[in-house]
């Protein structure tokens, strides 16, 4: 059976009142201001970062309605099921099996605001030399990465490494004639050994990519996809300078800086987070069905990893 998303993805549900805030994946918690947030709702790391904690705010957008009715008739399991096992290692993988995609993408406006709309220029100016996911689940994305790269200098290979900072995460010594690095601090960039060249432009002020059709091999994106407030409009450009055949990596795990994620995302967890990635994907057109990968190290005892991917098709 499909993963249906089409009919009710037709009404917004204007009432909220009956979910409850005890779901292992989706919590919600009324809130104006980050000020009446509750402290246990967010777990702050070093960088800076938070995990997302239930009670969650309440996304303004389709948001619960609309993930509330999805897992209710996801897959063959009932939502009751289907939440439990999606805590699982695995379990994320099948989100993405024959989904019954709407025709039009189902997302609002407000679900691409985010608690603090000031500048993202002011918010990155200051460099972090520190890393936004522990030391397993950077093991894990770099071997994932060592698997499904062209190897190391490989003629006539470029990749673009989107949302990028002071460190990509790729294989040790891994080197290719062309890997771009665009990013939101040029201090970072500067130190990042990997690139051979790099680029500073905020996606969410300008999402158009300075580059020419057909160009990358491979576009990574790491733990940033839940920040951008024009995703269409960036994925239409990853498919764009891909080359045909070409691969998209979106890695993202539970943390965030919370102020500047969308708030579908900091509404919803691991699960429905793949399937937002996937959207992205499928209504950009031009991609390949995505799929997902659960790379998660350790479930449980270190930070969740999660692969959403699609290559541009070929025709």
């Amino acid at each position: 059976m499909a993963n249906r998303l089409g009919l009710t993805l037709q009404h917004r549900l204007p009432v909220l009142s009956g979910y409850s805030n005890t779901s292992p994946i989706t919590s919600f918690y009324h809130s104006n201001s980050v000020s009446s947030l509750s402290k246990a709702a967010l777990k702050k790391k070093g960088d800076g970062g938070f995990n997302l904690k239930s009670p969650r705010r309440l996304v303004l957008g389709l948001g619960a309605a609309f993930w509330s009715q999805f897992m209710g008739m996801a897959g063959n399991v009932g939502a009751k099921s289907f939440i439990a096992s999606a805590r699982q290692k695995g379990a994320v993988e099948q989100v993405l099996k024959n989904v019954d995609w709407p025709e039009q993408f189902p997302f609002k406006e407000e679900d691409f605001q985010r608690f603090d709309e000031t500048s993202d220029l002011t918010f990155y100016e200051t460099p972090r030399f520190v890393t936004h996911i522990d030391d397993p689940a950077i093991a894990a994305l770099t071997k994932y990465y060592s698997e499904v790269f062209p190897p190391s200098n490989t003629p006539g290979i470029s990749i673009l490494d989107m949302c990028s900072s002071w460190v990509s995460h790729y294989p040790p010594g891994y080197k290719q004639d062309r890997i771009v690095g665009m990013g939101m601090n040029e201090e970072e960039l500067k130190r990042n050994p990997v690139l051979t060249e790099y680029i500073v432009q905020d996606l969410n002020s300008n999402p158009k990519l300075p580059f020419e059709d057909n160009s990358f091999d491979v576009i990574t994106n790491v733990v940033s996809v839940d920040y951008l407030t024009k995703p269409m409009e960036v994925f239409k450009e990853m498919c764009r300078i891909l080359k045909p055949g070409g691969l998209a990596i979106m890695s993202f795990s539970n943390r965030c800086f919370w102020t500047k994620a969308i708030s579908i995302w900091t509404s919803t967890g691991d699960a429905e987070h793949v399937m937002i990635v996937g959207a992205y994907f499928h209504y950009a057109r031009g991609f390949e069905p995505p799929q997902a990968v659960d790379i998660s190290p350790n479930p449980g005892r270190s930070d969740p990893m999660y692969i959403v991917y699609s290559r541009k098709a070929s025709t």
